[in-house]
């Protein structure tokens, strides 16, 4: 590399105030904080898409495209005379000194629940909320099953959660009951309303065995596409078109899919 790597971080910011410039980029001049929103959540997902390919070129890469992304909505800010990316880096480095003072401090904490715990008690303090909710700061606009996740592991690291796996699954057969009792009444507004609990509680399931719930219906749909695309394609070889398939043909083709070791 022909240059310090420690020069990089402030070249890429340059180049950001360059675009920025009245001798930069049109488009990027008419960006706003508001504007950049679906970009910064797109390309966070481009990182999700490269950790499953097992992509280590493609991670590098869309790591720095939501690198730029803060760049970018800093460069703004600090246009804006609000802050600049030094103040994003300063106040990230004094948070994460702050919050880890079993590393940085004298803290002594035995495992990672009395750590998360710990987390929650500063996270507190820090924004003066001792009166305030133990489930604020999960974004409402995080897909569903994942602000169910982390609501979820607010409550407990305050206390409120089940003591066994056989606790969780007693409710989630609780909660399928009533879901199925819901679906015998016929009444629309109660089924949605059951079935909404028993998904809840399925989040539940996956947080005590520590799975990420969104992360694991991410990749059953990926799975789901692979092998539906399979199928497709088997249909189209033999000259004809899905709906002139016996579903009988199609689960026997799906059953194929499942054993395809390049789908998984």
């Amino acid at each position: 590399m022909p240059e310090d790597k420690r020069q990089l971080f402030a070249k890429l910011v340059g180049i950001m105030r360059t675009l920025r410039s009245e001798q930069g980029c049109m488009w990027d001049r008419k960006q706003t904080h508001e504007s950049l929103k679906p970009y910064l959540i797109e390309e966070a997902y481009e990182v999700l898409a490269a950790i499953d390919q097992h992509s280590t070129e493609g991670v590098r890469e869309e790591l720095g495209d939501v690198l730029f992304q803060v760049i970018f909505h800093a460069q703004l800010a600090a246009e804006q005379g609000s802050f600049d990316i030094y103040d994003i880096l300063d106040s990230s480095i004094e948070k994460m000194t702050r919050r880890h003072p079993h590393v940085f401090g004298d803290t002594k904490l035995s495992n990672t629940k009395e750590i998360l715990a710990n987390w929650e008690r500063i996270k507190q303090a820090e924004k003066k909320q001792s009166a305030a909710s133990a489930l604020e700061g999960v974004p409402h606009e995080l897909p569903a099953l994942l602000r169910a996740h982390r609501l979820q592991e607010k409550a407990a690291r305050v206390g409120f959660d089940h003591t066994s796996l056989k606790q969780v699954f007693a409710k989630l057969e609780e909660e399928l009951a009533e879901f199925e009792e819901a679906l015998k009444a016929e009444n629309p507004a109660h089924m949605e309303d059951e079935l909404g609990d028993l998904l809840f509680c399925l989040v539940n399931v996956a947080r005590f065995i520590e799975i990420n719930p969104e992360e694991a219906l991410r990749k059953t749909i990926m799975k789901f596409i692979k092998r539906f695309r399979y199928l497709e394609e088997r249909v189209v070889n033999a000259g004809k078109s899905l709906n002139e398939v016996s579903l009988e043909e199609l689960d026997r083709l799906w059953e194929e899919a499942k054993r395809e070791p390049d789908i998984p």
